[in-house]
């Protein structure tokens, strides 16, 4: 008997870890965890969150009102991250999730007003796409809308 409670404890104990494992390594998760690591300064983070080689774009208009798309390696982004100075603050508050799931294929949108140093900055959508390699979900690719505009 003693041994069938002890068998039945790690039954159970083993499938709370495999829920809580895979709760975990969902693409809302990935994203919240991109950001937690991103307010850190956690290059080390960003860098297994995403899938090397990622890219990262962003969508603006410039002073003449026409579009503008710059185009980046997250390699580019981790340098820019890596120095922004210890003294400086920002924030990116997200304001909901949207995660379309589809196989080993997700997009996970995101409303966001940006801050630095405690004023605002811009607003936009980040728009991750999201690929399951072997059960853990990586970040192939980054793009963002940045405006002034419209941001309530």
């Amino acid at each position: 008997m003693k041994n069938f409670i002890i068998a039945l404890l790690l039954l159970v104990n083993t499938a709370v870890f495999a829920q809580n494992s895979s709760a975990e390594n969902t693409p809302e998760q990935m994203v919240k965890d991109f950001f937690e690591a991103f307010h850190r300064q956690d290059t080390l983070t960003l860098s297994e969150i995403a899938y090397p080689g990622a890219k990262m774009e962003s969508v603006s208009k410039d002073a003449d009102g026409n579009t503008k798309l710059s185009s980046n390696g997250y390699s580019e982004f981790l340098k820019s991250i890596a120095s922004i100075p210890a003294e400086a603050s920002f924030e990116e508050k997200l304001l909901g999730f949207r995660v379309e799931k589809n196989g080993l294929l997700a997009t996970v949108t995101t409303p966001y007003s940006f801050y630095y140093n405690g004023n605002f900055s811009h607003c936009g959508v980040n728009s991750f796409q999201l690929v399951n390699f072997n059960g853990a979900w990586k970040i192939v690719h980054l793009i963002d809308t940045r405006t002034k505009e419209g941001c309530d």
